[in-house]
């Protein structure tokens, strides 16, 4: 089968309208215009960071805009149709997918993070499952056994690693998010979180079920490579490249040749192929859009690296910076912070792309970073010095406030 080629603009329209972020609409939104975004995207990337706001929380505002504060949260730990999952690194995933990921449960004994650990901890494990069946749901804190304090692993001990161990290979689940920071699991049997027909439900085999999640991978990023595809569950390309091509053959995956790729690309059948998106959104590092870096300069020519970690004096951009998606082009990069005693968004540096002009970038940015302030309950934005965009940013910003 020859493959059909595709213009790297066309790659891109078809990649920005799979993710959702043109569909924003009007008006107060509910727990349908949530569902419709975890549904199109397959599942949230969750960190703890909330310099901003939470990853999870950021990726729904860029597509539905401002929206209860509590949706989300509602959603996955009252109405339960949402789930904590290892995933795409630690996830919020649709409580119907349980069952595909049967088979990664399954191997977390094995999973670096574990291997050699669990040796010798059964009784451990017992003890912890024994206390949150008496007592949960539970945080780690609460635990009534000796807690001792490691340097590793973010100074978990060996309780709350076991509680995470629990969790991973799906005998414990996440039964809410409390404590002091608003954001430490509390543990509970999985049967006392997770719906019984969820439960109960047929187990697919194992590449049936890796098919499957790859599809949903598909529909979320439209237009795809191998390693695109694998990244989107963190499964490995060299497994899954064998189920791809079956997919290829059933007609399931459409495989298409991409300007400018050097890897064959897979498009989802359904996909949409629009001659123009209009997209206008900030978004988290945690993206979907551009959480696989090596997709994002691919699509966008846009090279992002997160610079949490970063000493100061060596970050290019800034310690926690909002790519700007405007059309179908990734135009600028905003770095932000929320000073929440001042009641303000910080906006330290602004860079626009190469092939962007500040002077067009600067409007729509600035009202997006005001809606954005706004939904934190924050009075207004305050824009510095860095960057190339920071000038008219600042003039556009001002004028919005007249």
């Amino acid at each position: 089968m020859r493959a059909e080629r595709l213009s790297i603009g066309e790659a891109r329209r078809i990649a920005v309208a799979a993710s959702g972020l043109a569909r924003r609409s009007p008006g107060r939104k509910d727990r349908r215009h949530l569902a419709a975004v975890v549904d199109r995207l397959g599942l949230l990337q969750l960190d703890s960071v909330n310099v901003v706001g939470r990853a999870h929380d950021l990726v729904v505002y860029s597509r539905l805009g401002p929206h209860p504060a509590t949706l989300l949260r509602d959603a996955a730990y009252r109405r339960r149709w949402l789930y904590e999952a290892w995933c795409h690194e630690a996830s919020l995933v649709p409580t119907s997918l349980w069952p595909l990921l049967a088979w990664r449960r399954g191997r977390m004994h094995a999973d670096r993070w574990w291997r050699g650990w669990v040796d010798g901890k059964g009784p451990l494990l017992a003890a912890l499952e024994a206390e949150v069946a008496d007592r949960g749901p539970l945080r780690a804190s609460q635990l009534s056994l000796p807690r001792v304090p490691r340097s590793s692993w973010w100074g978990w001990d060996d309780a709350k690693r076991g509680l995470e161990h629990l969790f991973a290979v799906g005998r414990l689940a996440v039964a809410d998010r409390t404590g002091t920071t608003g954001f430490e699991r509390a543990y509970d049997l999985v049967e006392r979180v997770l719906p019984a027909d969820v439960l109960a439900a047929p187990v697919p085999a194992e590449d049936d079920a890796r098919a499957a999640l790859l599809l949903v991978a598909a529909r979320a990023q439209g237009v795809a490579t191998l390693a695109d595809l694998a990244d989107h569950h963190r499964q490995q390309p060299a497994l899954v490249k064998p189920i791809v091509a079956r997919l290829v053959e059933a007609g399931a995956l459409v495989p298409v040749a991409v300007e400018g790729w050097d890897q064959p690309a897979y498009v989802h059948p359904q996909a949409s192929r629009p001659r123009r998106v209009a997209a206008r959104a900030l978004v988290g590092p945690f993206d979907p859009i551009v959480w696989h870096r090596p997709r994002a300069e691919r699509l966008f020519a846009f090279r992002y690296r997160i610079e949490i970690y970063t000493p100061a004096a060596k970050r290019t951009y800034g310690y926690y910076v909002l790519p700007f998606v405007l059309g179908d082009r990734l135009v600028a990069r905003v770095d932000a912070k929320a000073d929440r005693t001042r009641g303000v968004l910080l906006v330290p540096g602004a860079f626009a792309e190469p092939f962007a002009d500040p002077l067009a970038v600067a409007e729509p940015l600035a009202e997006e970073l005001g809606s954005l302030a706004a939904w934190h309950g924050l009075d207004r934005v305050e824009v510095g010095g860095r960057g190339d965009l920071a000038a008219p940013l600042t003039l556009a910003t001002a004028a919005g406030l007249r």
